[in-house]
């Protein structure tokens, strides 16, 4: 019985790593399916967790200001996104729900308190709440289950894109057959020279979840260049998360 009772644990145990490996199958084929079923099994792979708590190393540029920070996150899935960024001292904080955008800096003594204009001052083009989250999460910008796709296989990869277009801009999914998260989005408007990608250079398992090692973002428009790119330093799911964001008195508002 003794015996049994320890080749019984060590099933257990190679079953369960067996099984927690095969989730990132690096010899993954894109297989000849339909976008339909594509779609389907990258909404399938959205993240389930109800917080998210993380440390990132974040670089941003945008031709005149080149700056690196420490960026601690806090994110209630569907209900509110925390940043602080810090560098030696608090660089900046932001508060972000469904309805509102809130944000200050330390440093410039200047706050913003509205709606997502501020994110599309930043990145080009206008974006959501749940938009947002997901960029963060490697899930699409868009509902890829609410319009028909378009599915080709590029370099292993399944690209989505939808069968009727919007008026203003071209949107473009590269899904990974390893785990049907998003290798790659973006956003094209040609008319306006316009233009956002967002990029995921690799994955890790984190407590049996997908979870993305980094993101690099880069929105341009006829002006300018903005590259942002975030690494994931730490990542915890489904702790009590606790924040707290309120404009100090004294600064100026920002509007835009």
């Amino acid at each position: 019985m003794k015996y049994f009772k320890y080749i019984l644990l060590f099933t257990i145990i190679f079953t369960s790593c067996k099984t927690t490996k095969n989730m990132i199958d690096a010899n993954a084929t894109a297989k000849d399916i339909s976008a339909k079923k594509v779609a389907k099994k990258h909404m399938a792979a959205s993240f389930d967790k109800k917080t998210l708590e993380a440390k990132l190393k974040v670089n941003f540029d945008n031709g005149k200001t080149n700056q690196g920070l420490s960026v601690q996150m806090k994110m209630k899935k569907d209900e509110v996104i925390w940043l602080k960024g810090t560098k030696f001292i608090t660089v900046f904080k932001a508060e972000i729900t469904p309805t509102s955008v809130k944000y200050y800096s330390s440093v410039f003594k200047h706050y913003f308190e509205g709606d997502f204009s501020m994110m599309k001052e930043l990145l080009g083009v206008e974006i959501n709440f749940e938009q947002l989250q997901n960029l963060f999460l490697g899930q699409s910008l868009l509902n890829l289950k609410e319009e028909d796709q378009n599915v080709t296989i590029v370099d292993n990869r399944y690209i989505l894109s939808p069968e009727k277009q919007a008026a203003l801009f071209d949107i473009f999914f590269t899904i990974n057959p390893a785990h049907f998260k998003l290798d790659e989005q973006s956003i094209v408007n040609a008319e306006k020279e316009l233009r956002l990608d967002v990029k995921y250079p690799s994955y890790n398992l984190i407590d049996n979840v997908v979870f993305p090692s980094g993101i690099n973002i880069k929105a341009k428009n006829a002006k300018k260049v903005t590259a942002i790119d975030l690494e994931y330093k730490s990542v915890e799911f489904d702790t009590d998360v606790e924040m707290s964001f309120s404009i100090p008195s004294g600064y100026k508002q920002l509007t835009f």
